[in-house]
């Protein structure tokens, strides 16, 4: 399990979010679950549970409930469960990229490549609508860091920089890919994607550097002054089309 948030100092030094973690692993395996079933189930005290499951609501990893009484009921409050929120239950891993790569592999076997293209770009044209309304809104100097701005809302912690080099160009670095495992199988993910940013900002874009083929960032060069726009220089040479073939999808042609 990935813990959602930063643990403090202390936390680690403690071994505060081990437990906390298989907390709330027992609350995933066992669902909705009071004080009293997890101290039986985990070997704690009611005191230590209550104060770590405190801590995970605060973290918004659980949520208080009242529970549910099937039956005649007794008398007095019923007792208070905790379940897992849609964040608590995000921050396991259950397998989704997986499941997609198990997907797209199933549509190259029976339809082939091309149906996987066709789905690459089916994904981003779904997606086109926000991020063209952001970037036409902006100034066209500005474009680049527009798009950067909305991919960012969507979390891939993206942003916009000058490119090194004499020439007029800048950098579209994203931080985060939430497809990026999947990318690694599949680069026309990746393809498509790059041939969206050439659409959008009006210009041919080159893939530098991905997150899926193991680089720290997934980098695009964008030159300016419209469409072919750009000189050649050692660090980043434009290129007349959009796409990456799937060999050198995302690897850095320096």
């Amino acid at each position: 399990m990935k813990y959602v948030g930063e643990a403090p100092q202390e936390e680690l030094a403690t071994g505060e979010r081990p437990t906390r973690n298989r907390i709330a692993r027992s609350i995933l395996d066992h669902g909705p679950s009071t004080a009293a079933d997890l101290a039986k189930r985990l070997g704690l005290t009611q005191a230590a549970v209550r104060r770590h499951l405190d801590a995970l609501a605060c973290d918004r990893v659980v949520e208080a409930r009242e529970q549910r009484v099937y039956g005649t009921r007794t008398r007095g409050r019923p007792a208070k469960v905790f379940a897992l929120t849609d964040s608590g239950r995000d921050a396991f891993d259950q397998s989704y990229d997986k499941l997609a790569a198990e997907a797209l592999r199933w549509i190259a076997e029976t339809a082939g490549d091309e149906a996987v293209v066709a789905f690459a770009r089916s994904r981003m044209a779904a997606q086109a609508d926000k991020y063209r309304a952001a970037v036409e809104a902006a100034a066209p100097e500005d474009r680049t860091a527009a798009l950067a701005r909305a991919l960012s809302v969507d979390g891939y912690a993206a942003t916009a920089r000058s490119a090194p080099g004499p020439q007029q160009a800048e950098q579209l670095c994203q931080h985060h890919c939430p497809v990026a495992h999947v990318a690694e199988q599949f680069p026309q993910l990746c393809e498509a994607e790059t041939e969206f940013f050439s659409e959008l900002l009006g210009t041919h874009v080159q893939r530098l550097a991905t997150l899926a083929h193991g680089d720290g960032v997934c980098t695009t060069y964008v030159p300016k002054g419209g469409p072919g726009g750009g000189t050649t220089d050692a660090g980043a040479p434009p290129q007349t089309t959009t796409s990456v073939s799937a060999s050198t999808a995302g690897r850095n042609p320096a």
